[in-house]
């Protein structure tokens, strides 16, 4: 979705401002009432860090710590909790010191034990697809005192401080939070910059100040009402009735369009055009007898115009990709371009013929419905009139709900699915890593040795803009086997009324939105 020279532009936002004006912002906490309201199409799968590793990230940043953190402007791991390091020269070993005086909002201790067992949970509950895909490193965590953790790695990772910085990394409260099992009560219990007061799955979240805080985030609110939405066009009528004050993930390219247009129904709106590294892509199931021939996976991907499929359902809002490393993180490269190059159906065609595989081919596409937005079954559509035009594929179209379609995909249920990438951190590791091996994040097991065992050892390299080399032959592989297949990149856009401010600011570099840079303009 960026359009990015290097990892330093991973958080960098340019604002789109439909409306001129004056203001004058707050500064720091805030007294009164400056309750803010955001709606979003991504409602969280689950209240328990345990267990998720997808959009449900947006609640956790906002009320729980994490031992590092991403603020604003940063594209390397800070200090949230903790302050933390190597402590050897072969990076196995990384040391965090806890901040003095850090309690949960309940008033519970959060020491160095709490932080063992909320590491420790993720692994031993190990929720299928879950974030214990993160931890594949990590060897064992060890205490010294209350106030110091040491994490002993299995071997040399470079980017395991990314990985706490992960909103998957929450740190939780032993006394609310079963050692083997996750929370089921509807509660949450954290030490961030914010209390979930109240929440209703899928209608709305209500998040006031917590009083016991101590972290980096400067508060510019006093709290916020986050209102899940099952389409984005209920959500954007409620933005220009003034219902909401901002929105984020889940705009279609239309409603984009029509919110950059002066019209009297945009009047008092604005726009913010966010640079991220989201993505988008076919998952191919190769344990299905339908897409377990490589030749109709490469024929698919010879067929697949891009850029028809992104100037008719993103309308500018997005870009073609052919890698699954998105433009602006290093090491990407157009491989998919250089291996297929245009759409050829003739080419195609010669593929299965080779491979005695008689068109056409009858195939199940499978989508979310809830989860990136309305634009999702527009999409989808294409990718099937695309196909179905060329005369090799017979294309069936199936959707679910994300909570439903999320229990399908883990049980192999879907020959082929689409999903989306939003960066757990800005390195070209997190767009691979998680994609292979026997239990990555589709639950899709893609055994490739020589990207596991070999090439993704450059996590060894501390200097991060030294391994595209690997990662150039990473996406080599990826293209052969075409069990993933790159569609687009966009942008990410934040429509929010004119008295709102900080909205370039609100994103961080995993896409995760930092509800507390949200702020009333004090005046114009």
């Amino acid at each position: 979705m960026f359009n990015r020279t290097s990892l330093q532009a991973a958080a960098a936002l340019a604002s789109i401002s439909l409306l001129a004006g004056c203001s004058l912002f707050s500064d720091g906490e805030t007294d009164g009432q400056n309750k803010i309201v955001v709606g979003t199409t991504s409602a969280p799968t689950t209240l328990d860090p345990a267990a998720a590793w997808d959009n449900s990230w947006e609640l956790y940043r906002n009320v729980f710590q994490t031992l590092l953190s991403f603020p604003t402007g940063s594209t390397t791991p800070q200090p949230d909790a903790a302050e933390c390091k190597f402590t050897d020269a072969s990076s196995k070993v990384f040391q965090c010191d806890l901040k003095d005086g850090l309690t949960f909002s309940d008033g519970g201790k959060l020491d160095a034990q709490a932080v063992k067992h909320s590491i420790d949970r993720i692994r031993t509950i190990n929720v299928k697809g879950g974030p214990s895909g993160l931890l594949g490193s990590l060897d064992r965590v060890a205490t010294n005192g209350d106030s110091t953790v040491v994490f002993h790695l299995k071997e040399p990772d470079a980017t395991f401080p990314f990985i706490l910085a992960t909103p998957a990394m929450s740190i939780v409260d032993p006394e609310e939070y079963p050692a083997d099992r996750l929370r089921e009560d509807g509660k949450l219990t954290g030490s961030g910059p914010y209390v979930l007061d109240s929440y209703q799955e899928r209608v709305k979240a209500e998040l006031s100040k917590n009083p016991n805080y101590k972290g980096f985030a400067n508060r510019k609110n006093d709290g916020v009402t986050i209102r899940y939405f099952a389409e984005s066009e209920a959500m954007v009528d409620a933005l220009k009735k003034k219902e909401i004050d901002a929105t984020y993930r889940g705009l279609t390219a239309e409603e984009v369009v029509d919110l950059r247009e002066r019209k009297p129904a945009n009047e008092g709106l604005q726009l913010v055009e966010a640079t991220g590294a989201d993505i988008r892509y076919l998952v191919f199931n190769a344990e299905d007898a339908s897409v377990s021939k490589p030749a109709v996976r490469q024929a698919i991907a010879q067929v697949v115009d891009r850029e028809a499929l992104v100037g008719k359902v993103y309308q500018g809002t997005a870009e073609p990709l052919y890698s699954m490393v998105p433009k602006g993180i290093a090491g990407h490269t157009t491989e998919f371009f250089d291996r297929f190059g245009e759409p050829d159906v003739d080419k195609a065609e010669e593929i299965l013929r080779d491979a005695n595989i008689d068109a056409p081919v009858e195939l199940t596409f499978w989508f979310i419905t809830d989860r990136y937005g309305s634009a999702t079954a527009l999409e989808f559509a294409e990718l099937k009139r695309q196909l179905e035009a060329s005369g090799l594929f017979k294309i069936t179209l199936k959707s679910k709900a994300w909570k439903e379609f999320q229990a399908g995909y883990q049980k192999g249920q879907y020959p082929v699915f689409g999903r989306g990438w939003s960066p757990d951190f800005p390195d070209p590791d997190n767009f691979v890593a998680p994609f292979v091996g026997k239990d990555n994040v589709h639950s899709t097991p893609y055994e490739r040795p020589e990207i596991t065992e070999q090439l993704l050892l450059s996590r060894r390299e501390s200097d991060r803009a030294a391994v595209s080399k690997q990662f150039e032959k990473a996406q080599e592989i990826l293209a052969e086997d075409v069990r993933l297949l790159p569609l687009w990149q966009g942008k990410l856009y934040v429509a929010a009324t004119e008295e709102i401010a900080g909205g370039e600011r609100a994103l961080d570099p995993q896409t995760v939105m930092q509800m507390w840079e949200l702020e009333r303009k004090a005046s114009w």
